[in-house]
């Protein structure tokens, strides 16, 4: 239990302190859009906002959910001695944004104008709790903007038919079907507003309504729909309208460019292609006082603190797998310990428990 509390009066405390500054400074733990950096920084350290690299999901076996002070938010141990924080998708498909302008029968079904767009937007991309998966890590064959004269909405990256597509980022599918052009389409909404389309797929894997995780195996690669050889058809998109997915994405090394993405209304122009970082489109973000370092500082040391704490008394942890014809009392004995200690360790288990095989119990 010792490890129990440990991590609720340190590493809880983190998630407490972001949620509350998140609260005080957009308007309420749910907001994706910031007002300022200062509002991002009081959220997540600066050393975040730096480009990310893409997810390598842990192939470990999960071995506890603990629940946290902040709603939806629960801590999720594994048995190499790592652990990550998991929000209840429940809580965030109880969101306005995935329900407002929402169809699962056309690909664009927003009514927003352009000009109502505002000049700037500034969108948590991954935050704190967030993860990120590069879809499919290769080099751009055919970029965003105009193609023969037509307008290409995305990026194509090459592939193999058959090859696994993953969910760039958390979220809810909006559509999947065969779709005129498309292809086998997946269209997933996420938090933050941003939509991505998943397109010439050979095969989908997910449904009207399902949440997907980052990584999540989405669909395969294929040639459906109006193609010329398989490869992946990407787009990113805003109230319906697209930018250059390249924006957010370096495809050929699977970085994320950026946590905290600063989207300009211009970026939304057919016209607008990637440019390589310019201090004048990066400046919002990179600039800061010395406050912003400060708080920054002390909420990373805070967080490191409570990660070595955990993973120290996680080390101290012993588990015990069930097998055929274990009883508690056979359990407890063969561990040096009692009864009353491992149902004190595994909330949810009485002596009345049925075990099942293979379940993961805590004995030390």
């Amino acid at each position: 239990m010792k490890f129990r509390y440990l991590l609720y009066s340190t590493i809880l405390s983190v998630i407490s302190l972001s949620t509350a500054m998140a609260q005080e400074n957009t308007g309420g733990g749910s907001e994706s859009t910031i007002r300022s950096v200062k509002d991002a920084e009081l959220i997540i350290p600066r050393p975040q906002l730096k480009p990310m690299k893409s997810l390598d999901a842990t192939v470990a076996n999960a071995l506890d959910t603990i629940e946290t002070n902040t709603p939806g938010v629960m801590l999720i141990l594994f048995e190499d001695f790592s652990w990550k924080y998991y929000r209840d998708p429940q809580t965030i498909m109880s969101q306005s944004v995935f329900n407002e302008d929402w169809s699962s029968e056309r690909a664009v079904p927003y009514t927003t104008k352009l000009e109502d767009i505002p000049e700037s937007i500034k969108l948590w991309i991954v935050d704190d709790l967030g993860e990120y998966k590069c879809p499919y890590q290769t080099k751009v064959y055919s970029p965003f903007g105009y193609r023969h004269r037509r307008r290409h909405q995305g990026v194509d990256l090459p592939l193999k038919t058959g090859e696994p597509v993953f969910a760039a980022f958390s979220g809810k599918v909006r559509l999947s079907k065969y779709y005129t052009g498309y292809g086998n389409l997946v269209i997933i909404r996420h938090e933050n507003g941003l939509e991505t389309y998943y397109g010439h797929l050979s095969k989908r894997n997910v449904e009207v309504g399902d949440w997907v995780d980052a990584g999540q195996v989405i669909g395969l690669g294929g040639s459906t729909g109006r193609s010329t050889g398989p490869h992946l058809h990407f787009e990113t998109r805003y109230q319906g309208y697209a930018f250059d997915p390249q924006w957010l994405i370096d495809f050929e090394s699977g970085t994320l460019r950026h946590r905290l993405f600063v989207l300009r209304k211009k970026y939304l122009n057919a016209n607008s292609k990637y440019v390589p970082e310019s201090d004048d489109e990066e400046e919002d973000i990179l600039l800061g006082d010395e406050r912003d370092y400060a708080v920054a500082d002390s909420l990373a040391a805070v967080k490191k603190a409570a990660e070595e704490k955990a993973a120290k008394e996680a080390a101290a942890a012993k588990y015990y797998k069930v097998r055929s014809g274990d009883t508690l009392s056979t359990i407890a004995k063969r561990n040096g310990t009692t009864v009353n200690a491992i149902c004190r360790l595994n909330p949810g288990l009485t002596t009345r428990t049925v075990l099942k095989i293979g379940r993961n119990l805590r004995v030390k």
